[in-house]
């Protein structure tokens, strides 16, 4: 039986290699993409082909997509801050031509990393479904663009090939760069802000799970496709609590820092004035989307990945929490 054979963008990425790792065990033929070299060849010592593909050239990933069945769009430039054209490229460009590319190549089917940020308005929403309205205005240049690389994904199915999107929310687990290190580090410095005493409610998605959803989704019936599914734990959590279980598993004494919602929220609008005059225009170290990630609750019905793909997060968040904290202690 002929191995199914995969291309997963963003390979040297988070969530790309836990999945690239992950479709390798399960027997897939893999090659990741990325543009991290060192990252690459620990990839390639998994027995994954790594090609240093740059999603923004053209003919580069029209080649990437030869003999290829499905593809997983991992990839995309996430910040809460930068520049409009710099995310264009990245994620609305980059996605156009891998579409292009399934078409020429004859991939079966795209399997599209979206976000949850496109839900994201500033105040708090609870059990959002996929169905309910996006607001007019996205929060920031990468919820903008990642909201017409979503759209353009799912236009696409059916058009030589077919597509379907998920949103994972807020990805944690060994290896992660992002969340959870970033209120580690937040933590060392100066405390946790914790804007409305840590009482926004939230939702966290271990990596694993996400990765289940992707393979899931990969391998789900032709009704389940042209859709987008939320991705989460499934289980809702104080952001205060979730603190306290990971301050605690890293044997770290948590400092939080009591901050009014309204004081933190002006506070990062000066920050951005301020990094804007600046040459370069450098990331400020409080943005006013953070302060409403952190300050707002939401949390996202996952309904409909539970019966269309049949997901089933099988990670609990404190399981998650004790094993990223064992990777991290690993890392010191």
């Amino acid at each position: 039986m002929t191995e199914a054979r995969a291309l997963v963008t963003g390979g040297t990425g988070f969530l790309g290699g836990h999945l690239a790792r992950r479709l390798r065990e399960d027997g897939w033929d893999v090659t990741g993409t990325g543009r991290n070299t060192q990252a690459g060849k620990a990839l390639a010592a998994d027995g994954i082909r790594f090609q240093a593909v740059d999603l923004r050239d053209r003919h580069a990933v029209i080649d990437a997509c030869s003999m290829i069945d499905t593809v997983f769009h991992c990839a995309a430039l996430s910040s809460p801050w930068g520049r409009y054209r710099d995310f264009y490229a990245s994620n609305v460009e980059a996605t156009r031509h891998l579409i292009e590319a399934c078409r020429q190549q004859g991939v079966r089917r795209l399997v599209n990393v979206s976000t949850p940020s496109l839900y994201f308005d500033f105040t708090d929403r609870l059990g959002i479904r996929e169905a309910d309205p996006l607001p007019s205005r996205q929060p920031n240049a990468y919820a903008a663009t990642k909201r017409i690389a979503e759209e353009e994904a799912l236009a696409a199915h059916n058009q030589g090939f077919e597509s379907v999107s998920l949103r994972p929310r807020a990805l944690f687990g060994p290896g992660d760069t992002a969340i959870l290190p970033r209120l580690i580090r937040a933590n060392n410095r100066t405390g946790v802000p914790l804007f409305r005493g840590g009482a926004a409610v939230l939702d966290l998605t271990y990596v694993d799970n996400a990765v289940d959803a992707l393979v899931l989704a990969a391998k789900a019936p032709a009704s389940a496709m042209g859709r987008t599914y939320n991705i989460t734990n499934g289980e809702p959590v104080r952001l205060s609590d979730v603190l306290q279980k990971l301050f605690h598993r890293l044997g770290i004494p948590m400092r939080g820092r009591a901050i009014p919602y309204p004081a933190g929220y002006a506070f990062a609008g000066a920050m951005e004035f301020a990094a804007r005059l600046l040459p370069g225009q450098p990331e400020p170290q409080l943005t006013r989307y953070t302060v409403a990630l952190l300050g707002k609750s939401q949390t996202l019905d996952i309904s409909a990945a539970r019966q269309q793909l049949g997901y089933v997060p099988r990670i609990t968040i404190d399981e998650g929490i004790e094993r990223f904290a064992d990777w991290w202690r690993g890392q010191s």
